[in-house]
């Protein structure tokens, strides 16, 4: 029997085994849904969305007033986590979420899909379309494996997609593939918002301009290097840039609404602007917004979730939300 040995790592977040397992490093710890969030008065419970493939989620409800009748938005979301790590079942990703549902007072969905690398890209991408088109079939209130928190207290008229970091990136692939097909019940998306997404390139620009050594050495060229060794295009693959030649046309984005939120000190702050740019100069009929938080680094919301500028961040993606 062949001993397990490390075959390759991604320090401080990942370790490979020579059998194929990985071991993640930085995972923050899992927490269990509960009945009644006793901060935010959230109720959560986790479910199957398929079994092959096996895609599961964390669904979110606000408290509700007896008095409440009206149907809630529905937020579709996607955690970060380079791809490789962190989970919809993690403790700061429940906290966002609970957070973010008991402001903006959504229906919401967190997308628990298989990691890279033992599924390597595009599977997270399949895995999330997947979990939409599930998600929008709820809209015609047929039987099967529905979830009744959706179809009794969700409005399919307000469907929002949502995501940070590698999160943010398959929320716009996701966003990008609705705008081409469509999704059961004719359901549309409103709008998306991006936070500090995860995108790259083979060219520098902006602050990423320092010696090529060094930039190889930076988080988001390592991370797509050690996970996406072999993919046509490398860093210029159209899964991490959208500008590369291959990419589609971002004029073709399936929403109505677009929030772009960077983070001032944030090495993949740069890519985030020239989306915003990108986007806004592609023809897209969208409105499209920029927000940069400034003195804070990436995802300071979701590790940092106490701060006030956390707080803040969250009230304004619930106004977004809510608009």
């Amino acid at each position: 029997m062949m001993a397990k040995e490390v075959a390759s790592e991604l320090l401080p977040f990942l370790r490979i085994y020579n059998d194929g397992s990985a071991e993640r490093l930085s995972n923050s710890p899992f927490v269990p849904s509960s009945p009644e969030d006793p901060e935010t008065g959230v109720s959560s419970k986790d479910i199957t969305i398929s079994e092959n493939p096996n895609i599961s989620a964390r669904v979110y409800l606000p408290k509700l007033t007896q008095s409440c009748s009206q149907k809630l938005p529905i937020l579709f979301y996607t955690h970060g986590g380079g791809f490789c790590f962190e989970s919809a079942f993690s403790l700061v990703e429940t906290k966002l979420m609970n957070a973010l549902v008991s402001e903006a007072k959504v229906v919401a969905i967190s997308i628990e899909y298989r990691l890279a690398p033992e599924h390597a890209l595009p599977i997270a991408y399949e895995d999330c379309w997947a979990a939409l088109q599930w998600v929008a079939s709820h809209s015609n209130g047929d039987g099967g494996n529905k979830e009744p928190w959706l179809t009794t207290y969700g409005d399919f008229d307000r469907v929002f997609i949502g995501g940070d970091s590698a999160g943010a990136n398959i929320a716009h692939h996701t966003v990008m593939r609705a705008g081409k097909e469509s999704l059961p019940g004719g359901v549309k998306i409103v709008g998306a918002f991006l936070t500090h997404p995860y995108f790259w390139g083979s060219k520098p620009i902006g602050s990423e301009v320092i010696a090529g050594a060094e930039r190889e050495k930076l988080l988001p060229q390592s991370v797509w290097k050690f996970l996406c060794p072999s993919v046509p295009g490398g860093p210029d693959n159209p899964m991490i840039n959208f500008v590369s030649p291959e990419a589609p046309s971002l004029a073709k984005l399936g929403c109505s609404r677009l929030l772009v939120s960077v983070a001032e000190l944030d090495v993949l702050r740069d890519r985030g602007v020239l989306y915003y740019n990108a986007v806004k100069e592609s023809g897209w009929k969208g409105e499209v917004e920029l927000v940069e938080v400034e003195g804070e680094d990436h995802a300071f919301h979701i590790l940092k979730y106490e701060t006030e500028n956390a707080k803040k961040m969250i009230k304004g993606l619930a106004s977004f939300l809510l608009k």
